[in-house]
């Protein structure tokens, strides 16, 4: 009897503990100087900066942005976790703090303007090119 008490007892005590926890709430901003350039992370379009995505992991990102009259921006950025969010700190953070964590973290990204090639300097590329082939 006394150990089914205190199975009973742990039980209770582990539901406790759970719904005491915290969550995590990962969120990324991106901007852009211009703003309205569609941003597109790991091939997955998020929306027209200033856009806000939630996130599950941490890592390595794949980052494309286009505006019409400026180059597109093809490059990666490595979105690091913070030190509380690693093995064994990670239980302790939600169990010490049982409100919601949020993380946030922006990017900001500037776009230069498209550049307008001449049709003389076009000509003279294509020429150039031709001669390295030949």
């Amino acid at each position: 009897m006394a150990q089914r008490y205190l199975l009973t007892r742990l039980a209770l005590c582990l539901v406790a503990s759970l719904h005491l926890t915290g969550c995590v709430e990962r969120k990324l901003t991106v901007n852009t100087e211009p703003q309205g350039a569609l941003v597109t992370l790991n091939d997955e379009e998020i929306g027209e900066s200033p856009t806000t995505v939630s996130f599950e992991w941490y890592g390595d990102y794949n980052v494309r942005i286009s505006k019409e009259g400026y180059e597109t921006l093809s490059t990666h950025r490595e979105l690091k976790g913070p030190w509380y969010d690693g093995f064994p700190f990670d239980f302790f953070a939600q169990i010490v703090n049982p409100n919601r964590i949020v993380d946030s973290y922006e990017w900001t990204f500037e776009l230069s303007p498209k550049r307008q090639i001449s049709r003389e300097e076009l000509i003279r590329n294509a020429q150039e090119a031709e001669k390295q082939l030949q």
